[in-house]
């Protein structure tokens, strides 16, 4: 059976309400922003996008756990603003949420976002002494099982990402070749499967990845994740794939907001083990 890679991936067109969600979640975002503390625009680059935000929970000092969240958008849309909104969860439970924004394609490929990213997780370390749990969504989901895929071997103070939370991850890049969303990417079948944590070999044993998915979305971003979940199971990483029920593409995003989710409880989890 032929696949209709464009319908499965493109969730702007699956989801009949996704501009009106994302407006809701940037007035929410506003709001988290103002409302919560911590440093703004921290430079782990020159680039403009090279910054990140950290929310800060009451009493945050040298013991809190620390989560990363990192955007979706398809490596080439949205900014950590769009987002904001999702750190109560975790600050509810006392765990420091960062943020970070990346450079984009077509200014650049999918390899350079993951060296922006690898640095950011490095930078993250100088700048707080803390380990994070990494999460994403969609690109970001991505970008999380690419850290904690990552050879850290040689580098002072690594590894600087063991576990991951991916929300409707990306692992397989290869599919969106000759989609309207793969268009900007400029990745031919060949270089999208080396930038695909799907196809790296699988990092060391003491690495943690839940792939987690909505139970609405596309079948091709459920097998995503269930596949992710089952290469590196089979290579005996620590390794799991959770149907989100009841949400699709965008909708799968509030969980993080909800102190009282299996999704935060998870990840707050994580984040104390990265802490540990």
């Amino acid at each position: 059976m032929t696949i209709d890679y464009e319908a499965e991936y493109n969730n702007g067109r699956r989801v009949a309400n996704s501009a009106a969600l994302m407006e809701a979640y940037a007035a929410l975002s506003a709001h988290a922003r103002s409302e919560f503390g911590g440093a703004r625009d921290v430079a782990y680059g020159e680039h403009p996008r090279q910054r990140y935000d950290l929310f800060e929970p009451q009493g945050y000092g040298t013991h809190t756990p620390l989560a990363v969240f990192i955007h979706g958008g398809y490596w080439q849309w949205r900014d950590r603003h769009d987002f904001s909104f999702v750190v109560r969860g975790c600050l509810a439970h006392g765990v420091a949420v960062a943020m970070p924004s990346y450079r984009q394609a077509p200014e650049v490929r999918v390899n350079d976002i993951i060296a922006d990213m690898r640095t950011f997780v490095v930078k993250l370390f100088a700048d707080t002494g803390k380990r994070a749990v990494i999460t994403g969504h969609s690109a970001g989901g991505h970008l999380a099982a690419a850290l904690v895929g990552t050879d850290w071997a040689g580098l002072p103070g690594g590894p600087f990402a063991r576990y991951a939370y991916a929300l409707s991850g990306v692992f397989d890049l290869s599919p969106l070749v000759g989609t309207t969303i793969g268009e900007g990417l400029h990745e031919t079948v060949e270089s999208a499967r080396d930038v695909s944590p799907l196809h790296w070999p699988a990092p060391p044993k003491n690495r943690w990845l839940t792939a987690a998915v909505g139970g609405d979305e596309s079948p091709e971003f459920i097998r995503q994740s269930v596949d992710m979940a089952a290469a590196w199971s089979a290579a005996g990483i620590a390794a799991e794939a959770v149907i989100v029920p009841r949400t699709n593409h965008f909708t799968v995003l509030e969980d993080l907001a909800r102190p009282d989710s299996a999704t935060v409880q998870r990840i707050v989890d994580l984040a104390r083990r990265a802490a540990g």
